[in-house]
């Protein structure tokens, strides 16, 4: 299993002091930064193929994986137009997509509980979305509908009159077996050489699932703590109420570097 975390943006709606600025991945929660804070829970999970996805300010972030003095060292590749969507940073990983055996896809810029991560790893090659039904409503949320076990959107705007009999919001952390990761990275090819580099990469990610050729497990972790970072507001958030109900992370900072 190979993880590719996507960190290459340069955070803008997080409104960093000028002279200031630095990937969101590198905020510090508590004795870790969210960066170390993936490496920890790979490594606890058997992954050591780690891919990063840069682009703004790559050297802080290489300068930081050197401070933890990961191993295996972790490979990064870059996105030179980081300014664009995030479908260009997949399609920037395509050899780490189609290498072979199963790929976790994942935002950096999310605080997290073990719990969340637990379900994405479990088993053998499948692939697995994770759905949080208790999110605060509005246009933010990246929202996952599944009708009968089966995901049927994934969009900031969910149609009027789409039917699904369940709705939560997607953590930004997927899992896809090596035909699938192979499919993806085709859908993202064809997303950038037609002109839609600025696109998300959940956008590429929902029409996969709407092809319906692939078969999805739908892990609910619902009640599990986390927060995807995008404004300053969620900074605090994740500080004053995300970080104290995280499971046991308190230690780990010292264990990683083993």
């Amino acid at each position: 299993m190979r993880a590719i975390i996507l960190a290459a943006g340069m955070g803008l709606r997080l409104v960093q002091p000028e002279g200031q600025q630095k990937p969101k991945c590198l905020l510090r929660f508590g004795d870790a930064s969210l960066l170390e804070r993936h490496l920890h829970f790979l490594k606890g999970a058997g992954v050591d193929e780690v891919v990063f996805v840069t682009g703004f300010k790559t050297e802080q972030i290489e300068a930081e994986l050197a401070s933890i003095d990961w191993k295996p060292k972790t490979e990064i590749v870059v996105n030179e137009e980081f300014t664009l969507g995030s479908v260009l940073s997949v399609h920037t990983a395509r050899d780490a997509m189609t290498r072979g055996g199963d790929v976790l896809l994942m935002d950096a810029d999310v605080l997290y509980d073990e719990r969340i991560f637990a379900p994405l790893v479990a088993g053998d090659s499948v692939n697995r979305l994770l759905i949080g039904r208790d999110f605060e409503a509005g246009d933010e949320p990246v929202k996952l509908c599944v009708e009968n076990g089966v995901p049927v959107e994934l969009r900031k705007q969910v149609a009027a009159g789409l039917k699904y009999d369940t709705i939560g919001e997607s953590v930004g952390f997927f899992r896809f077996d090596h035909v699938t990761a192979m499919r993806l990275a085709e859908i993202c090819a064809d997303y950038v050489e037609s002109g839609r580099a600025k696109m998300p990469h959940e956008e590429a990610v929902r029409d996969l699932l709407l092809e319906k050729s692939h078969v999805f497990d739908i892990a609910d972790v619902t009640g599990a703590p986390w927060i995807e970072i995008d404004f300053q507001n969620d900074v605090k958030r994740a500080a004053d109420e995300v970080l104290p109900s995280l499971n046991a992370l308190s230690q780990f900072a010292g264990a990683s570097q083993q």
